[in-house]
């Protein structure tokens, strides 16, 4: 006869990965597998105590959030990045009786991200493209259709000057229709500019973003608000990226997050320059892989920040808005 208790104790000691059961008020009640690796403390450590005692302020609050979530019914299917690798995270709820505990289970599957880091790198390809292409219609729009509608605005200008006296029902014809004209250069200005951030190397950093939330305010209704020191020096590469990884948060902002403000910061530090997007929205887990919002926008930011170089990170809890930060090289305040 098999003890089957002895079997599932010795399967879930020796098991290569992390399972867990936390109490409703997120003690530790159980901890079974390699601990040290994933939560970086052995089980003896871990048994009776928070997540506050055991972890880092901001991920003990993110534990904190989850636990509340699956106590609440939730199952969570999450993944995360960590310097030894990536981890898949799935937690759930155990009844017992009438209490209600969260339990999970984290297995590291670097291995199995192949699939997924080609995904990524065709993703990256494509926005590759993509940006090639917004950078030759932007110039396009700017250096041909632009010119064109300025010569012919000048040669109507010519034209009314011809008939002013004798016809000056033509001429003041002529004059509509050079406004139309004009509205129209105004409209191809506006729109070369948002297809191409490269109008921060012509005009600067914080333009390029005060003309983003002109454009921006026609669609939300909420606070934006702008800040950039005004004592800003940064390389044409970095402005570039950090105008392009603040736009995409932005929007990330206004389409998913339901906030009623957004606070844009750029500061400088002895060492670099450090780029804030805030939110007051809804928030989400960064990890989680059903509900989080790993979609293109974050593609964009992390694609942008890697070809420039620059530190991205990204925290949020839910109901707690989310902050998205990007860091010049050597920026970093540890």
């Amino acid at each position: 006869m098999i003890d089957t208790g002895s079997l599932a104790d010795a399967y879930l000691q020796q098991s290569p990965a992390c399972h867990w059961i936390n109490a409703s008020d997120g003690r530790f009640l159980q901890v079974f597998g390699d601990s040290c690796t994933f939560f970086g403390c052995p089980v003896i450590d871990m048994i009776g105590r928070s997540p506050e005692l055991l972890l880092p302020l901001e991920q003990a609050s993110q534990w904190r959030g989850r636990i509340k979530r699956v106590v609440g019914g939730e199952k969570l299917v999450l993944r995360e990045r960590r310097a030894n690798g990536t981890w898949l995270i799935s937690m759930f709820p155990v009844r017992r009786n009438e209490e209600v505990l969260a339990a999970g289970l984290a297995r590291e599957m670097t291995v199995w991200g192949s699939a997924e880091d080609e995904l990524r790198h065709t993703v990256l390809g494509a926005l590759k493209a993509q940006e090639y292409m917004r950078t030759s219609a932007s110039r396009f729009l700017h250096d041909s259709v632009g010119q064109t509608l300025t010569a012919l605005g000048l040669r109507l200008d010519l034209v009314r000057m011809d008939v002013e006296a004798s016809l000056p029902e033509t001429a003041k014809l002529v004059v509509e229709i050079q406004e139309i004209i004009g509205e129209m250069m105004e409209s191809v200005r506006n729109y070369s500019y948002e297809l191409n951030p490269s109008t921060v190397e012509r005009a600067g950093l914080r333009p390029a973003l005060d003309r983003f939330i002109e454009r921006l305010r026609a669609r939300y209704n909420g606070t934006l608000r702008v800040n950039v020191d005004p004592s800003l020096k940064l390389d044409p590469k970095y402005a570039v990226a950090i105008y392009q990884i603040a736009q995409e948060a932005v929007e990330n902002a206004v389409q998913h997050s339901s906030c009623s403000g957004i606070e844009i910061s750029v500061k400088s530090t002895r060492t670099g320059t450090v780029l804030e997007v805030r939110d007051n929205g809804r928030g989400f887990d960064p990890a989680d892989v059903v509900a989080g919002r790993r979609g293109l926008g974050l593609l964009s930011m992390e694609h942008y920040a890697a070809e420039a170089g620059i530190e991205l990170s990204i925290t949020s809890t839910l109901d707690s808005g989310t902050t998205v930060r990007a860091a010049t090289p050597g920026a970093i305040e540890r």
